[in-house]
């Protein structure tokens, strides 16, 4: 049976939040290769959530695109156009996931930029805090 479309969202914004989380604990350790990828992979489920509450279509969850999503979600709350940034996100979708990505490196030593890390953190917080918001909004 189908879920309501707000219990569905919300399944999929505790995911985020509890994936934004340990992405972040990641970071603090050094291990931002792993870290990076989560973040934004907090981000492309917290806007998915958003969207599919709004749209209520499941279209969105077969988008993997920060960019793509955050576009949307502009598109939906003009609240959203300052997020559009995040989309520098999806760089880590699979560079950082496989030797291969990276002609010669290997991600788990590649991505070692502790200032990369921060600012990929912080732009999943700004995504992962305003969907928060607008989900707290929801009828």
């Amino acid at each position: 049976m189908k879920k309501p479309y707000k219990e569905e969202a919300l399944r999929w914004f505790t995911h985020a939040k509890d994936e934004f989380e340990d992405a972040d604990e990641l970071r603090k350790r050094g291990r931002f290769y792993l870290a990076l990828f989560h973040f934004q992979q907090a981000t492309e489920k917290a806007l998915k959530a958003y969207l599919y509450v709004k749209v209520k279509s499941v279209e969105v969850f077969r988008m993997r695109s920060v960019g793509d999503l955050s576009k949307m979600a502009a598109e939906v709350d003009p609240d959203f156009e300052q997020m559009v940034k995040a989309k520098d996100l999806d760089r880590y979708y699979i560079l950082t996931r496989y030797p291969n990505g990276l002609p010669g490196g290997v991600p788990s030593r590649y991505f070692d930029d502790p200032e990369e890390a921060e600012k990929a953190m912080r732009l999943a917080k700004g995504i992962v805090d305003l969907v928060e918001k607008k989900m707290e909004e929801l009828p």
